[in-house]
């Protein structure tokens, strides 16, 4: 059974920063794409971030430059630094799973594992 444990979440001012974790059990980081969304009240969920099996990551256009996502296989845990916060980027932050190598885009619909999520808040 797949358990995704997202943790790190918090209040922070605007331009500050936070670090995102997501601890997996029955299920291998190593080798499948992980990803990190996120819903902000009113809204549809968004692509954040994602990284594959060979550590390639990609971005939603929102948070280029200034969100990096990262693996430690050993731990089998996935990161989220998020720098420059801005009070749009204030939501719940969801870790989320596919398997296979690659991430192929930040569809909601192509990654079946779901963590419970963490929230942000990011006040101006």
């Amino acid at each position: 059974q797949v358990q995704l444990v997202e943790s790190g979440g918090g209040s922070v001012q605007a331009g500050g920063s936070l670090r995102l974790s997501c601890a997996a059990s029955g299920y291998s980081y190593r080798s499948n794409c992980m990803g990190w969304f996120r819903q902000a009240p009113g809204k549809e969920r968004e692509g954040v971030a994602a990284i594959g099996r060979y550590g390639t990551p990609s971005y939603g256009d929102s948070v280029k430059g200034r969100f990096t996502i990262s693996k430690d296989n050993a731990k089998n845990t996935l990161y989220l630094q998020m720098n420059s916060l801005k009070p749009e980027d204030s939501a719940m932050y969801y870790c989320a799973a596919r398997d296979g190598s690659y991430c192929y885009n930040l569809l909601m619909s192509n990654f079946p594992y779901w963590g419970q999520g963490t929230q942000v808040t990011v006040s101006s």
